[in-house]
């Protein structure tokens, strides 16, 4: 069941890297406004949507008096109506990477120009609506911090789950799929419908959850050489920079070498 990728650990350190505060939690706004709106209901005990973009802004340290200024702008009327709509666009960047991006936007025509300037400029060709969809998996990730008993530590007497054997058992129980040795973090994947659940059951084990979030996974990687993944990041930099784009995936195979090469 263990296994050991670092797909999904480039991802969660660029997001709290790399990504502006401010636009971090402008972009977490949205996603928090549109799933109440899309649940119907502002508790996220009732939302399941609205719980994962709760937790996913809970993990990026946004305060939560912004987050239940997005739940409450789910439910206003006029100028304070939330008008977002997800569109997805899909295309292929450098070397045939498939590359899949989520938006959310007020306005279909500026987002269209941008992520469509975006591949241009960077070596990639937008695609029709299902060109890539297919390559990913819509899955759940939960992470799972290492906290390890030694010097350095703020708190030296906090401990969490290290042990692989003990972290096996409890996804089994919890209902989880499998998990990842992220290096200073476990992943624990599940089936997106099943993401909260197995948080909570985690939880009740007395696992330490330090975050949980819908994701999409390559169903296939695709291997491609330092040179060719550093152009593949360059479009995907830019997709993230823009203001409307929520998420990007690509299909890269991030083996360690890699993730080495592009750390530098």
């Amino acid at each position: 069941m263990s296994g050991h990728s670092k797909w999904a650990t480039t991802k969660h350190k660029k997001a709290a890297a790399d990504a502006k505060r401010s636009t971090l939690f402008s972009k977490l706004a949205r996603q928090i406004t549109v799933a109440a709106k899309a649940g119907g209901d502002p508790n996220p005990d009732n939302n399941a949507q609205l719980a994962a973009a709760v937790e996913r802004a809970k993990a990026q340290s946004m305060p939560k008096d912004r987050i239940k200024t997005a739940i409450d702008k789910a439910f206003g009327a006029g100028k304070d109506a939330s008008s977002y709509e997800t569109v997805i666009y899909e295309g292929y960047g450098p070397c045939g990477v498939a590359v899949y991006c989520e938006t959310l936007t007020d306005n279909r025509n500026r987002t269209a120009a941008d992520v469509r300037a975006a591949f241009t400029h960077h070596g990639g060709n937008l695609g029709t609506s299902g060109s890539v969809a297919f390559q990913f998996e819509r899955i759940g990730e939960i992470v799972i911090e290492k906290i390890i008993k030694g010097e350095g530590k703020k708190d030296p007497d906090r401990e969490n789950i290290v042990d692989e054997e003990e972290l096996e058992m409890a996804v089994l129980e919890a209902g989880g799929n499998d998990y990842e040795d992220a290096g200073e973090e476990w992943i624990v994947k599940t089936d997106a419908s099943d993401l909260m659940a197995v948080k909570k059951a985690l939880e009740a084990q007395g696992i330490e959850v330090k975050g949980a979030e819908l994701t999409m996974e390559p169903t296939t990687p695709q291997a491609v050489t330092v040179d060719e993944a550093r152009k593949v990041m360059r479009l995907v930099d830019k997709l993230e920079d823009l203001e409307d784009v929520q998420d990007v995936y690509h299909t890269m195979d991030m083996t360690d070498e890699i993730i080495e090469a592009l750390d530098e």
